[in-house]
């Protein structure tokens, strides 16, 4: 028997505010491709911001109010690779630069999907992100930030930036597979949603 209540695991305050950094997505992308002075990227870069902001703040309520979820645990890192993949997809249209890069990142990312359902589907999930994998989110983060915020910057700091962040991915990316192929302490067993059965 399960006692947990699926629905108090779903609908928490740090999920919801997951859902609304997806929904950020669609609106940063209008205006980022749209944009056609300063203040216009400075708003995109706003809006990044805020996507940041609200990861951190989900974080902590989760921990300080016990409000860890199952679903938490898919649903935030979902709206943190949503965000860095759009956040990508528009700045290779900027700087073609970056598509090594971005192919690196998706290439990375199709790993750690296949591998989770395996895991999934053996009754084990990643029990959160690794260190790794959060020093790669931050740092992409506040590099294609800087990217958005200035628009006119020198190539060759866009090509530091680059090879930074390519960096940064395959160490994640070395980390994450290391993980997942030797089944790490990382791995555990997957808590299951579902209510007690009545009798």
């Amino acid at each position: 028997m399960y006692i947990k209540d699926w629905k108090k695991d779903v609908f928490t305050i740090p999920n919801m505010l997951s859902l609304f950094r997806l929904l950020l997505i669609p609106v940063y992308i209008v205006i980022y491709l749209n944009a056609d002075s300063d203040v216009d990227y400075y708003l995109a870069g706003a809006i990044l911001a805020v996507s940041c902001l609200t990861d951190l703040v989900d974080g902590q309520i989760a921990r300080h109010f016990n409000m860890i979820s199952t679903v938490g645990k898919v649903l935030d890192p979902l709206a943190d690779k949503f965000t860095q993949f759009a956040l990508i997809i528009c700045l290779v249209i900027k700087y073609p630069i970056l598509l090594g890069m971005m192919i690196l990142f998706i290439v990375k990312e199709i790993f750690q999907l296949v591998a989770g359902f395996v895991a999934l589907h053996k009754g084990k999930m990643l029990n959160g992100a690794l260190i790794s994998g959060k020093i790669s989110t931050t740092v992409l983060f506040i590099s294609l930030i800087v990217l958005v915020l200035f628009p006119s910057i020198d190539a060759k700091y866009v090509e530091i930036i680059m090879w930074v962040d390519t960096a940064v991915l395959l160490i994640a990316f070395a980390h994450y597979a290391i993980t997942y192929f030797t089944n790490g302490s990382m791995i555990k067993d997957v808590e299951p949603l579902q209510k007690e059965e009545k009798e």
